[in-house]
């Protein structure tokens, strides 16, 4: 075997190695991130806050009467 291609079959080894290590990398630390995610997403700190009802709309239909249209009567023939 020439020098030439052993010295291309270990440099695209390497290359492959160094994309696999990478991968394996990012992977690790985006699990991390979403772990702290969802730690904070469940965590018992905030579970008796409960996020207030929007109560906007229900307080403008009760103000506000509902204008009923006049009915349509059928034509006749």
């Amino acid at each position: 075997m020439k020098k030439s291609v052993l010295i291309t079959v270990v440099a695209v080894l390497a290359a492959v190695a160094g994309a696999l290590a990478v991968v394996a990398l990012y992977l690790r630390r985006r699990e991390k991130e979403l772990d702290e995610y969802e730690n904070l997403l469940f965590s018992e700190e905030f579970a008796d806050e409960e996020a207030p009802a929007p109560e906007a709309p229900a307080e403008e239909a009760a103000e506000e009467p509902a204008e009923e249209a006049p009915a349509e009567e059928p034509a006749a023939e």
